[in-house]
Parts: structure tokens; sequence; C-alpha cells
């Protein structure tokens, strides 16, 4: 996809009139309701993984939402299409993975949909539930903006995978980190938050449309780690004053932690392009 496809993208949610809208959850009555696709063509090729990784991962990107916005999640909803070439072992596969990988976060799967189709899809949306929900909303001037974890690993072997070489079955491209406790542990001292996952360029810019501010760098973030997209890591947002605290949580929880930015008064933007294929 192209600037283009990404405006349409923009100009599709646009279109909608919720007032919950906005962020990677809409939080209705302390629960918060995310769902996000899986595709075939578009975020995954069948030959690169096998189902147990694609039902991984496709749950954990799902999860990272909910993680994000400082929610536990509870319960799943699961559409899959279903390609006629898919052996009845690989969808068992499929489902298992599905089941234990909600499961390892406190989420049971409730129930969802079945189709076939040209194309193997997951579409998942995850019920959760949270007291101080982290929003995108609440950003200031002044603040400070990071990322947890390295940057960089998914689109590294996203282009090895196009070159048809192998990379690691511990690659953040097939297995996303999710810090879940880190948020939990941080949410206080935070202003802002969101995933990381078309890339720190294009979902810094979000953070920043979304409240009308731009940024001044304290740091130069290189093409190779700001375009790196699908990582589900953390974008913050957070008082100067809260620096030293946040980082000791992040020590505590062996969580890397890099301050890029200051957010500013300005209109200063990323170069930003969508890393799906």
């Amino acid at each position: 996809m192209k600037k283009n496809i990404l405006d349409k993208e923009a100009f599709l949610i646009n279109q909608l009139s919720s007032s919950h809208i906005g962020d990677d959850g809409a939080v209705i009555g302390g629960m918060v309701y995310s769902m996000d696709a899986f595709c075939e063509g578009v975020h995954f090729k069948r030959e690169w993984m096998t189902p147990t990784q694609i039902a991984k991962k496709a749950m954990l990107v799902n999860l990272s939402d909910a993680i994000a916005m400082n929610a536990s999640p509870r319960y799943a909803l699961v559409s899959v299409s279903i390609p006629k070439t898919l052996t009845q072992a690989e969808i068992a596969e499929l489902t298992t993975s599905l089941e234990e990988t909600a499961g390892a976060y406190g989420c049971e799967i409730i129930g969802g949909d079945t189709v076939g189709g040209e194309m193997l899809n997951i579409s998942i949306t995850i019920i959760s539930q949270s007291n101080a929900p982290l929003y995108r909303s609440a950003l200031k001037e002044g603040d400070l903006l990071a990322y947890t974890g390295v940057l960089g690993e998914s689109k590294r072997d996203l282009e090895r995978l196009f070159r048809g070489e192998k990379i690691a079955n511990n690659s953040r491209f097939y297995q996303p980190i999710l810090r879940q406790e880190f948020i939990s542990k941080s949410r206080e001292f935070l202003h802002s938050g969101m995933d990381i996952s078309d890339g720190l360029y294009c979902d810094t810019n979000k953070l920043l449309e979304y409240n009308n501010l731009g940024f001044t760098p304290i740091i130069q973030i290189p093409t190779h780690i700001g375009a790196s997209g699908e990582e589900y890591e953390i974008l913050i947002a957070f008082a100067p004053h809260n620096l030293d605290t946040i980082q000791a949580i992040a020590q505590s929880e062996d969580v890397e932690l890099t301050v890029f930015a200051t957010v500013s008064n300005n209109s200063a933007r990323f170069p930003c392009g969508s890393h799906h294929f």
C-alpha cells in the first residue's frame, strides 16, 4: 500500500461519526472493544509461516491493542476465512494456537464465524476490561515521547522473507513481544500511548495529529527503525519529571526504553509510508 491507500483508510474512518473512534480500542462502560484483521497477502504469506505461527501472531496483534490501552483481555470473537487448500490438520493447528495464545493472557475465545474464501484471513474482536484506560488524547506540549523495546527487526526480517531467506523462529515478525506489566505499572505516570503497528514514524504522526501538536527530535530515528511496521512495541508520552520513575519501571521489567522527541507546538511530522505489501 502506498500513501493514497493510507489516505483512503483515513477517509473511510472519517466517514464514521462515533465519538468512541480514535484509540486502539473503544472504551464503553469500563470495557474496551478492539478488532484487527490478519490477512494473507497483506500481513503474511502462508509459505512463510506455519498455521501455529499465523494464529499466534493474529491473536497477539489483537491483544496488543488492549494492552496498549492498559486493559486486561477477557473475551475474543474470531472470524476465519478458510481456503480450500487448508487441511483439517492445519485448521486444528490454527485453532489450538489461537486458544493457547489467548489463554496465556487470560482471554477466552467465546465465538465467531467461519466462511470459505480464496485466502486465509483472520479477524478478531477483543473485549477487555480497564479501570484506567490509556488514551491517545491528553498529550501535552513539553511531554517526552518514547518507545519500548528495540525496533527494526520486523522490517529487516520481512525484507529477508521477500528475498526467499529464512528467519529465526523467535523473530519479532513472527512473535511480537507485548508489554503488559510495564504499561500496567507505569500507567499513572503516562499521559498518552498506543501500540506501534504501522511503524514509529506513522504512529507518532497519528498521535500528534490526534492532539494537534508536533515534535522536536531529541535523537535522529533512522528509516530502518522508524519505518519498521508490526513491531507492537508501545509508543508513550509523559511529563519530563516522570522520566526517572518510568525508566526505573522499565528496568525492573527488563524493557528497553528510548526517549526520542519532545512534544512541541508545531506541525512537524515524520515521513510516513505503509509497510504492508
